[in-house]
């Protein structure tokens, strides 16, 4: 198992964009395209595209970004776009790329992680603290969830 930080791995950047569009197709396409192109040389630490690869195979990916188009734009970073392969799932590697996030939001000097979901369960499990509301522009909402980054 490996996790890829497309800005540490920049070679990675064209599969990581098919990637990240293919798992979510309600994401305009441009979004991950322009996103992941200028993480690699950002001087800022968000945003972070990270993929998950299993023998030579891509099986999942996550981000670290700095707002999820969402109403709480007082808190961040944010991992957002967690995705693993349904036949992959059940093993616990979405707790793999949410450590590499962790990690990385700890080491830019960040106290908490937030996520926005509509899940409840998943990520309790990886003491993530349900925190509250929060609103998105195309009009739904979403659960809010925090960690305390130790």
């Amino acid at each position: 198992m490996k996790i890829i930080s497309v800005r540490e791995n920049p070679d990675y950047k064209d599969r990581a964009i098919e990637y990240f569009q293919g798992s979510w197709k309600s994401v305009l396409p441009v979004i991950y395209e322009d996103s992941i192109t200028h993480s690699i040389k950002s001087r800022n630490p968000l945003p972070q595209w990270y993929l998950l690869e299993k023998d030579s195979e891509i099986i999942g990916c996550a981000g670290l970004i700095t707002n999820d188009f969402i109403s709480r734009g007082d808190l961040y970073p944010w991992v957002c776009a967690l995705f693993i392969e349904e036949k992959h799932r059940g093993n616990a590697y979405g707790s793999l790329l949410m450590e590499k996030a962790k990690t990385d939001s700890k080491e830019a000097g960040f106290e908490y992680l937030y996520l926005c979901t509509s899940h409840i369960g998943y990520y309790e499990k990886y003491d993530f603290k349900y925190i509250g509301r929060g609103y998105h522009p195309w009009g739904e909402e979403s659960r809010i969830y925090e960690l305390q980054l130790e």
